[in-house]
């Protein structure tokens, strides 16, 4: 008795689509995406960490960078010095010379000091953001 075209393997076109969506074939027969293998060979802890160290920290670089470059009003670049941001302001304090820490770039947005004024427009996350990019980046 002939087996039809198909039953155990797919047809070539179906087989070509699977492949340009990165579809492999595991052990048991089933089809599944290549990225859900990956996953279950390394396991959530691992995937977990993965994330979170790689991914997620070049996002909240990336977001500290914008924030610093445009999002404030006015722009800390505007008048801060820092390298990573590609910052050249000549009024307040060069941020790659003082280096500071996150708790004290947080209480500076906040509370202002010296010339710079407080600032009243950033929420509370993008304010942590801000000052984790900038103590993360000054002085490299």
């Amino acid at each position: 008795m002939p087996i039809a075209a198909g039953a155990i393997m797919p047809l070539k076109s179906q087989w070509l689509d699977m492949r340009a969506r990165n579809f492999k074939f595991t052990p048991a027969g089933s089809i599944r995406p290549f990225k859900f293998r990956v996953f279950e060979c390394l396991g959530v802890a691992a995937v977990a960490a993965l994330f979170s160290t790689g991914v997620m920290a070049q996002e909240s670089l990336m977001a500290g960078k914008v924030l610093f470059t445009r999002t404030a009003v006015p722009a800390c670049a505007v008048c801060h010095t820092l390298k990573h941001a590609g910052a050249e302001g000549a009024i307040g304090p060069s941020l790659d010379e003082l280096k500071p820490d996150a708790a004290r770039v947080e209480k500076a947005i906040r509370n202002g000091i010296g010339q710079m004024p407080a600032n009243t427009v950033l929420t509370d996350e993008q304010v942590k953001s801000l000052a984790r990019y900038v103590a993360g980046v000054a002085g490299q």
